[in-house]
């Protein structure tokens, strides 16, 4: 292969001269696109790596640095603030006569759902590990989401310029923590400050860049001599792993005939499809090394829409019909609404097309609500711009601005053709707080707010209490509601009174109990008569509620089960300790009685309520909270104050390792007891500490700590109800 590189005036003439004339051309030929994402752990580099993607292919002129604020993709004031990304963002650009479709996704846990919404729309992804850091907690989160959604991955190890920085042991964390299969596809050369390229195994030459941090200023030399026999034999396990996905070259090559670059090509695009391996890069983005070929693995080995298996169809409850979404513009318009987003040109809808052509004054059906709506405009992003369009097609991500009633995860269809592509299932909050607005006029501007926000991030919950007036705010994690409240005091202009965060705990039992409850009410004329046998038992970890029947002979009708299940469950939002939700039960109804006229649906529910009251507390019922699974870095000298920190605070250590300039430890934490555990941390590690966490699975109460907990709910409702 010989590797071309495309400066920054040819890629500009590409974009904006050559590209328009065969755009008609490029439109209907699927192969040419890529929808790609680029995802990581926080700071390891993917919004550097967005920017130098987007000046090299010509779509910017001065690469904006995250550090000063002015990245392309960090649009909103709280990202160039904190200099982290909080919500993906999507741009074209072109390459090589290729198009790509980049969402530059956050990297905090807390705002995970940008990842898995954004996974679920693209064919490919850049996973971004820091050169030092290695494989870090969000970088597992993101791995495993990867793999849910069966995306294809390039692998970039970044900061290779980095005190601490080894490209072969992230290679190794890759293949032992993340359980996948690196193929080295580059060498770097240098280390730290002396890195100064990298050898591309392929062509076995080596690309060495100066000192001027400029993408262009670099030259194509020979293999240095110290690396020769390094780079041998990693070219040599690379053409091993590539042959093995197919027999027929695999037998050649045993037998001695060495295969031809196209074929090579060929084999590594077929395992990275079926992600049997993920060829691994090397670089430094903020230096401008290593970018190019990037970019080229992206056309030679990521997907086109075409090339991925499509995704399934499902029916209105969520199960698949056998039909696929055939990727084409002669299949009927399909589309996924992955983002919804408010921004000062209006209300935008995220929508990948997997199928058909979409024009604007086109009208489409949401599957979901049943309602057809009317397309009026539609755009291609790039960040916080947009560019006006008036068709799109399969394959495209666009968004189109003022539809009304459509939310993440609904399906936009062809009227005619009606079909649901399979949903998102996106995670409960597991924290909240209360906000008052300060003056009666905030209420409502934070009311029209607050609806706005919730429909563009799903993993945000609103409610009100019905009694204080407060509006409770539920989402991921400290910094999740930190934003949101931010959002609503500087860009809605709402002042706010914040309460204290509060834990999200639930309730279970933990014994199974039979019981007998009879509802009868008389007071002139028709009464109510319902009267049930039934057994409580805790159900599996997860299960939730469920509700069966083994009643036989008709003692109860069967028309009063949909009853009887509807009471019990309206109960499961309210537990008999302190309120919080019940899960984990399983109730069996298995006898009871009925009257030929006083017998009714409303009868029987309420029969269900009140054995649940009834019962609930002769099953043993038991306060559970929230754990989380906590990954801290420390230095190495302060390992024994942050994991004697940590068990002070009921943790459990699940594991240390080793990671570059200091040690990670993993342990599982309750949620409530790492409240404000950043600040800390930092004092403890002298600044030099981080840690990320996210929701694990609920577990019992200490006795001690349910006990606290249960006698200030109660002290809360009764000053509620005062």
């Amino acid at each position: 292969m010989i590797f071309l590189f495309i400066n920054e005036a040819k890629a500009f003439k590409i974009s904006h001269e050559i590209f328009p004339a065969s755009f008609e051309q490029l439109m209907t030929d699927l192969s040419k696109y890529r929808n790609i994402g680029i995802f990581a752990h926080v700071d390891a580099g993917k919004t550097t790596t967005t920017e130098r993607i987007l000046k090299l292919t010509g779509k910017i002129h001065k690469t904006g640095e995250v550090h000063d604020g002015e990245s392309t993709t960090d649009f909103m004031e709280q990202e160039a603030e904190r200099g982290i990304t909080i919500q993906s963002a999507a741009i074209t650009t072109f390459w090589d006569d290729h198009r790509m479709n980049i969402i530059d996704t956050p990297g905090h846990v807390d705002f995970t759902v940008e990842v898995y919404r954004s996974l679920k729309v693209l064919d490919g992804g850049i996973g971004v590990f820091c050169g030092s850091g290695g494989v870090e907690p969000q970088s597992e989160t993101n791995w495993r989401y990867a793999d849910e959604s069966g995306v294809s991955r390039i692998i970039f190890v970044n900061k290779l310029d980095r005190l601490g920085a080894d490209f072969l042991k992230v290679v190794d964390q890759v293949e032992n923590v993340l359980g996948a299969k690196p193929l080295v596809m580059t060498l770097p050369i240098g280390t730290e400050d002396d890195f100064v390229g990298v050898v591309d195994l392929l062509t076995e030459k080596a690309y060495i860049w100066d000192d001027t941090g400029l993408p262009e200023n670099y030259v194509v030399e020979d293999i240095p001599a110290d690396m020769v026999e390094d780079c041998a034999m990693y070219r040599e396990q690379l053409i091993e792993t590539a042959v093995e996905v197919d027999d027929d070259l695999m037998m050649a090559y045993m037998e001695g005939e060495m295969p031809t670059m196209d074929q090579i090509k060929a084999c590594i695009r077929k395992g990275t499809n079926e992600l049997t391996f993920f060829p691994t890069y090397c670089g430094s983005a903020f230096k401008n090394k290593g970018i190019q070929l990037i970019l080229d693995a992206v056309v030679d080995y990521l997907p086109s829409p075409t090339d991925v298996i499509p995704q399934d169809l499902t029916d209105e409850v969520g199960e698949p019909t056998g039909q696929k979404a055939i990727v084409s513009t002669e299949e009927p318009f399909r589309a996924l609404a992955f983002k919804i987003m408010d921004d000062r040109f209006g209300a935008l809808t995220f929508v990948r097309i997997y199928s058909g052509v979409l024009k604007k004054g086109d009208t489409i059906l949401n599957s979901f609500t049943g309602k057809t709506e009317r397309v009026g405009r539609m755009c291609e992003m790039e960040a916080d711009e947009r560019k006006e369009l008036d068709s799109a097609q399969a394959g495209d991500i666009i968004a189109i601005v003022g539809m009304k009633n459509v939310q993440t995860g609904h399906t936009l269809c062809d009227p005619k053709n009606e079909c649901t592509l399979e949903a998102m299932v996106f995670p409960e909050p597991v924290i909240s707080i209360a906000v008052t607005p300060t003056d009666k006029g905030g209420a409502e501007k934070m009311g029209i707010a607050i609806g706005k926000m919730v429909a563009e991030d799903p993993t945000f919950v609103v409610q009100t209490d019905e009694e204080t007036g407060q509006t409770i705010l539920k989402g991921m994690g400290e910094l999740h509601l930190d934003i949101k409240v931010d959002i609503l005091k500087r860009t809605y202009n709402v002042d706010l009174e914040v309460g204290e965060p509060q834990v999200s705990y639930r309730e279970t039992i933990t014994k199974p109990v039979e019981d007998s409850y009879t509802h009868k009410k008389q007071s002139g004329g028709s009464g109510q008569f319902g009267k049930i046998d039934y057994r409580i038992k805790p159900g599996e970890q997860g299960s939730g509620f469920t509700f069966s029947s083994t009643v036989v002979g008709g003692n109860v009708p069967k028309e009063f089960f949909p009853a009887i299940e509807k009471g019990f469950a309206g109960m499961m939002n309210n537990g008999v300790l302190a309120g919080f939700p019940v899960l984990d039960v399983e109730i069996e109804l298995y006898d009871g009685g009925f009257h030929a006229v006083d017998s009714s649906a409303v009868a029987f529910e309420l029969a269900a309520r009140g054995a649940f009251r009834q019962s609930i507390p002769k099953a043993g019922a038991q306060l559970l909270e929230p754990i989380m699974k906590v990954d801290v870095f420390t230095p190495d000298d302060h390992v024994g104050d942050v994991i004697g920190d940590l068990n002070r605070r009921r943790g459990m250590i699940a594991g240390q390792e080793a990671a570059g300039t200091g040690v990670r430890i993993k342990a599982d934490v309750p949620l409530s007891e790492m409240f404000g555990y950043i600040g800390h941390l930092r004092t403890m590690t002298s600044g030099r500490g981080q840690f990320s966490m996210e929701f694990a699975h609920y577990a019992p109460c200490p006795n001690s700590v349910a006990e606290k907990v249960i006698e200030e709910e109660k002290e809360r409702q009764a000053a509620k109800n005062k």
